[in-house]
């Protein structure tokens, strides 16, 4: 059976993307084939598509660490043909063939079944970023970060992750304060669900150790000077989920947010988080989210014009999530 797909290759040092037509037998090794319904494009997927970032680390390669579908085949026991799944994460896209293609052959484990109540399309514009969100949301409240001990501040609020937090938090009745490089977009913002837009210039320069305390959580997936600030500025017993690296890897700060003032910074891995998390995770989602406010943060390309939006979303054209429609629906 032939299908389309975006591959990745690289001969000779060129670096190439292109939507192409493959066959069954080009699959890689995997005990489940999915007929893609929907994948999405995240960050790193555009570094990817565009070489921008060593993101693949197999070639050829198909992108896309996301994908929803129905189980064509299985050999996996604990999945059927016509069952609804979703992946994220797990190095698809990276080093085992992703979800911007119409069919996908993975390793079972690496499944989980879509939640009832959520289309592809809507799992889709959830992926990696409502995920990592969730992640993050669920590790402020085991880390006891309640509602009446203060704001949320979400940065990169215009962004994936960013937008679905602002709906997560809003939604189990925390006060939120969104930063963000498009204060532009406030309106779009506080239709998420955010009661304060601030602009991310507040966060980019270089600060003292130690600034007035006002955060009592914040989910950050800037990483670099705006993280470092960020801490600065947390209430005594402040909860920091750290999530992204979209500002820099580096982390110019001080420890005096931490010994002096008792603030804990929390990392938020998704890629290999184990499956009873994942499942926890998207039955939250599922059950949590405003689907009208999910819509309002999601962009569709079909998958010939996948290429170009991974260029728009990198270059900040993009609110939001961009999901990629692949007719298997």
């Amino acid at each position: 059976m032939k299908f389309q797909a975006i591959l990745i290759d690289k001969l000779g040092g060129s670096y190439t993307a292109k939507l192409t037509q493959l066959e069954d037998v080009d699959l890689p090794q995997g005990d489940v084939t999915v007929g893609i319904a929907y994948s999405a494009l995240n960050y790193k997927d555009c570094l990817a598509i565009t070489g921008k970032g060593p993101v693949v680390r197999k070639f050829p390669m198909v992108p896309g660490v996301d994908l929803a579908g129905i189980v064509e085949a299985s050999a996996h026991p604990k999945f059927r043909t016509g069952d609804e799944v979703i992946l994220t994460g797990w190095g698809v896209g990276e080093l085992h063939w992703g979800g911007l293609a119409e069919r996908a052959r993975v390793n079972g484990d690496w499944l989980v079944r879509k939640p009832d109540g959520l289309s592809h399309k809507r799992a889709m514009a959830l992926g990696t970023a409502g995920l990592t969100a969730m992640l993050s949301v669920m590790t402020l409240e085991r880390l006891k970060v309640t509602p009446d001990l203060g704001e949320i501040l979400v940065t990169g609020a215009s962004g994936g992750v960013g937008g679905v937090a602002i709906q997560i938090l809003h939604r189990l009745g925390y006060r939120v304060a969104a930063a963000t490089g498009r204060v532009s977009e406030a309106d779009y913002l506080h239709a998420l669900g955010a009661d304060e837009i601030i602009d991310r210039k507040a966060f980019s320069a270089p600060d003292k150790p130690l600034g007035k305390e006002r955060w009592a959580g914040a989910i950050d997936s800037a990483g670099g000077q705006t993280l470092a600030n960020v801490c600065a500025t947390m209430r005594y017993g402040g909860v920091v989920a750290a999530c992204g690296m979209a500002d820099s890897l580096q982390f110019p700060a001080s420890v005096a947010p931490f010994i002096l003032r008792s603030v804990t910074l929390a990392g938020i891995e998704s890629v290999y988080q184990p499956n009873a998390t994942r499942e926890l995770a998207w039955s939250r989602l599922a059950q949590t989210l405003d689907i009208s406010k999910l819509d309002l943060m999601t962009n569709e390309a079909p998958l010939e014009n996948a290429i170009g939006a991974a260029q728009d979303l990198l270059a900040g054209r993009v609110r939001g999530r961009m999901v990629i429609a692949l007719g298997k629906s």
